[in-house]
């Protein structure tokens, strides 16, 4: 049986709806899963017009957005409007009605401006499901980044890291990859020091939070790395030693993450009692409204969540 995905519009300035469209207009997902999207009827409406397609065959209508709103721009309106779909995908899935979500791109100042003070995705997700053991990953079939900090400021890292924090994406790292692949991962945990703090010359995260968060993941069965400095980890000969990467913050991984595998990357949010698979970029309001926007990324992101859904189901029916 093919799992029942909610597809969230996303902000609808942005490529979001024009992304909808092209993917429910696609017989290889429709072949794999029954996507529901979430949004504004008028609003893909619209995209389909544009793109010359049919109008997704299921929708949830969440409305509140006029037929004339600002394309490609920030704005209160289409902040909210991504804000509620995202919120309805939650209730669809903790519900039962749908196997998963994969979540089209919003916008965070825009949702600021309809007093929706979250840093993100993820964030909402954890707070929605009461989730407080949860982590983002960035995960390509040649690379896997999880991120042990991601939504805050540069300069609040160091003080944010704890061997507990660190040992628990690690434990979510190995479970998530282990549920894809199948296979016992090999985990390389990235630095936060220039040459993994040089003995303590760069700094003592590295012997005082670092490795005594290697030592409770190895104690746990984890195969998780010493800390290796980050400017080496990516090289072509060091990616083929590991399976996922522990970072520490979130360019840390996202831009080697987004060097190979931007076209068909995928933002997984593990740790949640519920799928969710997204886009591994933003909003492109730049390009939003052209026709332009390529698919692949939220391609990717329906097919991992199909296959996800389909080990649940899997899973279930063996108990």
């Amino acid at each position: 049986m093919k799992p029942r995905l909610a597809l969230t519009m996303g902000d609808p300035a942005g490529v979001g709806p024009e992304l909808c469209v092209r993917v429910c207009a696609d017989p290889a997902v429709l072949e794999m899963c029954e996507p529901v999207v979430v949004g504004v009827g008028e609003v893909l409406a619209q995209a389909a017009h544009l793109l010359r397609l049919p109008m997704p065959a299921n929708m949830e209508e969440i409305g509140g957005v006029s037929s004339n709103f600002a394309k490609g721009a920030v704005s209160a309106e289409c902040g909210l409007a991504a804000y509620r779909a995202l919120m309805r995908g939650i209730d669809l899935a903790l519900l039962g009605e749908v196997q998963g979500i994969v979540t089209a791109p919003l916008n965070k100042a825009a949702m600021n401006l309809a007093g929706i003070f979250e840093n993100g995705h993820t964030e909402i997700l954890a707070k929605a499901t009461g989730t407080d053991r949860y982590a983002l990953m960035l995960y390509s079939e040649r690379l896997a980044c999880v991120f042990a900090t991601c939504h805050q400021s540069l300069a609040s890292v160091p003080g944010s890291l704890t061997k507990e924090r660190v040992f628990e994406v690690a434990a979510l790292m190995n479970e998530a990859l282990l549920a894809i692949r199948g296979k016992k991962p090999r985990l390389g945990l990235l630095a936060l020091n220039p040459h993994a703090g040089e003995g303590g010359l760069f700094g003592r995260e590295e012997s005082e939070i670092l490795e005594p968060a290697v030592a409770l993941a190895r104690d746990s069965g984890i195969d998780l790395s010493m800390p290796i400095p980050p400017d080496t980890a990516f090289t072509a000969s060091a990616i083929g030693n590991y399976d996922g990467y522990v970072c520490l913050y979130h360019d840390q991984g996202g831009i080697p993450f987004k060097m190979l595998s931007f076209e068909d990357g995928v933002n997984i949010t593990l740790g949640l009692p519920i799928i969710r698979t997204s886009v591994d970029h933003g909003t492109a309001f730049d390009i939003a409204w052209q026709g332009s926007a390529s698919p692949s990324s939220l391609l990717a992101a329906i097919e991992l969540a199909t296959r996800l859904a389909q080990k649940n189901v899997a899973s279930a029916s063996c108990r």
